[in-house]
């Protein structure tokens, strides 16, 4: 898979690229990841990528010319998403990660600045994506997490795939508890059901816990969860 980000800062990504799991599932070439700095391609000699917007308003916003030169600069990989990290986006979510992951081999995403792009911009996105409904200095930020959380689900970054399908969001759920050793720590024991072997008693604990944590942490994710079920026993 190949991910081509639109940055204006490059180095923003040096480290995290090169670190954990993320780092070693790109150094087994699992994924590649490309950047692009629009500046390359502006042709005034300040290298302008930003500029005022029509009507007034606080803030700059970035020029539509290098954007379009820079993605325009990219091979085009059969099946291509071109992304726009954005706080009007689609939120980004597990759902989202498992369709990036498993429906494209290209992603290009572009991380803006300022006060955005220009609106013209948008005639080379195909998907827009928000980390949340919260507004960041840049859009290299949620672009890093987007990243991670696509290349952790391609096959062989993760060790032991039966993880993946045991975490949070994956079922609709929230993660259970998990304990390891000591058994008991400042007088926190862990629970006596993770120490018995019974292995039918601990999936059904796990699954209570489950069900309790995302109905009193994440009610909205339990509603959903509840209708889904719902669902599939009809």
């Amino acid at each position: 898979m190949r991910f081509d980000i639109v940055t204006l800062f490059p180095d923003f990504f040096t480290s995290p690229l090169c670190s954990g799991l993320l780092g070693k599932a790109l150094a087994k070439q699992i994924a590649q990841v490309n950047l692009v700095n629009p500046r390359d391609f502006t042709t005034d000699k300040h290298r302008r990528v930003d500029d005022e917007p029509y009507g007034g308003g606080v803030g700059m916003l970035m020029k539509p010319e290098p954007i379009f030169a820079a993605v325009e600069s990219l091979p085009i990989l059969p099946r291509r998403e071109v992304i726009l990290m954005t706080p009007q986006g689609q939120p980004m979510n597990q759902r989202l990660l498992v369709d990036l992951a498993t429906g494209y081999d290209q992603l290009v995403v572009i991380c803006g600045h300022y006060e955005g792009v220009d609106e013209r911009v948008l005639h080379l996105v195909t998907r827009e994506v928000s980390l949340g409904d919260f507004v960041l200095t840049c859009g290299e930020i949620p672009a890093l997490a987007l990243v991670n959380g696509v290349v952790r689900l391609r096959p062989g970054t993760v060790g032991k795939v039966e993880s993946l399908k045991a975490e949070s969001f994956e079922a609709g759920l929230l993660d259970y508890p998990q304990y390891t050793r000591p058994a008991e720590f400042r007088g926190w024991k862990v629970p006596d059901v993770l120490l018995s072997g019974n292995h039918a008693e601990i999936d059904r604990w796990r699954k209570e816990q489950q069900i309790e944590r995302t109905r009193d942490r994440r009610p909205d994710l339990y509603t959903d969860w509840v209708k889904n079920s719902k669902g599939d026993r009809e």
